[in-house]
């Protein structure tokens, strides 16, 4: 009977942590080694250059920067969650430590007040006093457990909002589909401590990337519109909510004017929240930040930019790119333009690398994941 209670015990402690692999020693990379990564053919609006910031990392998604400088880097396929730093002041990481491995498609990192909050699909984990313990970080902390396990759009973006509560998309079970369970295709909130779950924004299929605006504190992000109508609809969306308890559509309208086929026929699209800009059809847009810091300020001031990582069934390619939507002073979009393209050859069809998300360095350049191509670019100003 001993032995049975022990393995139980055992039992439910492996369902309650998350494996974690921490290397006694930081692994030292050569970022300089770029995979013979094509940068060339990265088109950048003219005084801008794209360098590699970190390679080798592997499935790179979502990013969250510490004051201190230390980049956290979530992964989907991969499992593990890196801790990234440049030690010399190069503007080259050099060293990377694995602060996680073999989690749930850990894909979401957020750091607050010397914490790094960890997103898996079903639960949310605190690494307390990250920066401290880099080379060891040792067990984190279950914060919630009760989000859906499904895995159909079950990986997350995660962050703090301007209110200190962390924001927790839990995206649609399906391609098109309506739930019983209101929290699928929507936007959650939970204290810091993992109480106080709540639903603030719904009708939001998937979105892996959001911010808020610095001066209205409004949330915007991206969603990515359903499959199986053809090529050329719906269109993805970027999406603003000035307001909490909003529904932006899903499953019953697209792009603010599409009624769906199969669940739209008695749902207007008059009754929600429609897009503020209409994005590419697939391009399946995930992180956004808006302008900051003085590199890019003199061009591209009030402007939304978002990585989109590329269509994966569309006959022919589409994304692959970071786009920029600029704003005018009642923060009404004034276009939809291409800011950096060139990781898809648009005549061979041809890909070799895929944006994810967008964070900003202390210096005001860029940093852009790259899941496809496992690495970490640094876009800057010439000079």
């Amino acid at each position: 009977m001993k032995s049975i209670i022990v393995l139980s015990l055992f039992i439910l402690l492996s369902c309650q942590n998350t494996a974690v692999n921490a290397p006694e020693k930081p692994v030292s990379l050569d970022s300089k080694d770029t995979k013979d990564l094509p940068l060339s053919k990265v088109i950048l609006p003219e005084g801008y250059q794209i360098e590699v910031y970190a390679s080798d990392v592997e499935n790179a998604r979502s990013m969250a920067l510490s004051p201190s400088g230390t980049l956290y880097v979530g992964t989907r396929s991969k499992g593990d969650v890196y801790a990234l730093r440049d030690t010399d002041g190069d503007q080259i990481v050099d060293e990377k430590f694995v602060l996680m491995a073999e989690g749930n498609m850990p894909n979401g990192v957020a750091f607050k007040d010397g914490d790094l909050y960890v997103a898996e699909v079903d639960r949310i984990l605190k690494f307390s006093d990250i920066e401290d313990k880099l080379e060891d970080p040792g067990t984190p902390e279950l914060i919630y457990d009760k989000y859906p396990k499904e895995k159909h759009h079950g990986w997350k973006f995660i962050a703090f909002g301007p209110d200190d509560k962390l924001y927790v998309p839990v995206g649609a079970p399906c391609n098109i589909c309506e739930s019983d369970d209101q929290v699928f295709a929507s936007i959650t909130r939970i204290n810091p401590d993992g109480t106080g779950m709540e639903i603030v924004q719904s009708g939001v299929r998937n979105t892996v990337g959001f911010t808020w605006h610095p001066e209205s504190g409004d949330l915007w992000f991206t969603d990515n519109g359903r499959d199986m109508l053809g090529d050329d609809i719906p269109a993805c969306e970027l999406n603003r909510a000035n307001a909490d308890g909003m529904h932006f559509g899903y499953p019953y309208c697209h792009q603010g004017d599409l009624s769906d086929p199969d669940f739209g026929l008695d749902s207007p699209c008059s009754d929600y929240t429609k897009p503020a800009q209409n994005l590419g059809p697939h391009v399946a847009p995930l992180g956004i930040e808006f302008t900051h810091g003085t590199q890019f300020e003199a061009d591209f001031k009030e402007t939304v930019f978002m990585a989109e990582h590329g269509s994966w069934n569309r006959s022919k390619k589409i994304g692959y790119r970071i786009t920029a939507v600029p704003l005018d002073n009642n923060y009404e979009s004034q276009g939809y333009d291409v800011f950096a393209s060139g990781w898809l050859d648009e005549e061979t069809d041809e890909v070799w690398g895929r944006p994810v998300d967008i964070e900003w360095m202390s210096d005001g350049s860029m940093l852009v994941s790259d899941d496809f191509a496992d690495v970490i670019y640094r876009i800057s100003k010439k000079g």
